[in-house]
């Protein structure tokens, strides 16, 4: 059994890495706030700690005044995230093997 990844786990970046994952193209700040269901500042903590990680790379466009951020996986982000996945099939499994109807 792979061991689980303490700092993708974390609700909001679960679903960070997921939706990055699960598109090839970089997302942006916006689609990953309503995809996560996090405030802007949580948020940008989240995407801080998932590049400190190694797991995500961040780059910013200037569009107008503002900036815009956007997100994409790194390779060890996407091998971060499947090995993750693959922790949790586990414990789905072994749920089902053992006949355990609890959560």
């Amino acid at each position: 059994m792979t061991l689980g990844n303490e700092i993708i786990h974390q609700q909001h970046r679960l679903r960070i890495m997921a939706a990055l994952d699960g598109d090839p193209e970089p997302l942006d700040f916006a689609t990953l706030k309503s995809i996560s269901g996090a405030t802007d500042g949580n948020l940008g903590a989240h995407l801080q700690t998932l590049e400190k990680a190694g797991y995500i790379s961040l780059e910013k466009e200037a569009v107008g005044r503002r900036n815009r951020t956007w997100a994409s996986l790194t390779p060890e982000g996407k091998r971060a995230f499947r090995d993750h996945v693959a922790f949790l099939e586990d414990i789905l499994n072994f749920n089902t093997a053992s006949g355990s109807s609890k959560p």
